[in-house]
């Protein structure tokens, strides 16, 4: 890829995209294409092939999705499926059409089952049941990597599915009802010192463990695996990477980091009448730390660049 490439990145709003178009610019690379959703509607078939036709872009970052957490996925599971097939049906197929050279996909780390061994290999995908609070997300994820596969089995193509781990960072949702755990925990301890709670309720046992992040390590890595020369990656046609930093950490553990970093004084109590989702998620990143990347950032480095942007910005 080159500094004159023309580069689209889809969902560049987002908490990924935005973090990749910083990424790119700051890599020199200044010809990027992006559309908000009023421009550009990537559920609508015929507006995606007329985009493709009109722009050409050599290079494709499909960050674009409908995302959420646990209460968001178990709320609206139709829309969470059929939403983000539509976009990767859309996308993916306008690139084998109109001749991309390469295209990055983004998946999540749900697509793999619920009981995985860990750390989670790309080996283990379906090889057993999914969690049942996201799998119509999950599915929908797997089907966007086994079509990346089947482009590339018979039409040639180089796309390239990448599975990160959970992501956080400027720009995420903090919206109590659709965010996920970390962004959603910097949200109630701020909401709570602004209010002067003396406790903060948070959902489940806190015993679950979970791996973060910071989006600007995942853009590195996704530029990263975008530039890797074609004769350093997986000799057959299904490319698949976990992005992660290959350490995790209790929800609970998570919970006392965060409130020490905002400063929330009270006690936080756990509500053990919801649910905890998967017990663990921890990606095995030997196959990117094999490439040449690993992560940068720090969690509680992350954590207080975010809430720095959160005040900021946000609040």
């Amino acid at each position: 890829m080159h500094p004159n490439d023309k580069i689209y990145v889809a969902g560049h709003r987002g908490l990924v995209g935005a973090a990749l178009l910083r990424c790119l610019k700051e890599n020199g690379y200044d010809h990027t294409i992006t559309r908000t959703h009023g421009e550009l509607d990537l559920e609508n078939f015929q507006a995606v092939t007329a985009f493709f036709e009109r722009e050409r872009p050599d290079y494709v970052f499909l960050a674009a999705a409908k995302v959420g957490g646990i209460l968001a996925n178990k709320t609206y599971p139709a829309d969470f499926i059929f939403r983000n097939l539509m976009i990767q049906n859309h996308v993916i197929h306008n690139c084998h059409v109109h001749g991309v050279k390469r295209m990055i996909f983004l998946g999540s780390s749900c697509i793999y089952p619920r009981l995985c061994r860990q750390p989670m290999q790309e080996i283990d995908l379906m090889t057993g049941a999914l969690e049942p609070t996201n799998s119509a997300y999950a599915l929908a994820k797997i089907a966007g990597i086994e079509m990346c596969w089947a482009y590339n089995r018979q039409h040639g193509t180089q796309f390239i599915p990448v599975m990160p781990t959970n992501l956080y960072g400027p720009h995420d949702n903090f919206d109590l009802d659709t965010s996920h755990v970390l962004p959603a925990l910097i949200r109630k301890f701020h909401d709570a010192n602004k209010r002067k709670d003396t406790s903060v309720t948070l959902w489940g046992t806190g015993q679950p463990k979970r791996e973060f992040l910071y989006v600007d390590d995942m853009a590195d890595a996704c530029l990263h695996v975008m530039k890797t020369p074609e004769s350093r990656l997986p000799a057959d046609t299904s490319p698949l990477f976990n992005i992660g930093t290959g350490k995790d950490l209790t929800i609970r553990q998570l919970a006392l980091l965060i409130k020490e970093i905002v400063g929330f004084k009270g006690d936080i109590v756990w509500d053990t009448t919801k649910p905890d989702g998967t017990p663990q998620k921890l990606l095995d990143v030997s196959r990117m730390a094999a490439l040449g990347w690993q992560a940068a950032t720090g969690l509680a480095e992350g954590i207080g660049k975010t809430y720095q942007w959160y005040v900021e910005t946000v609040c």
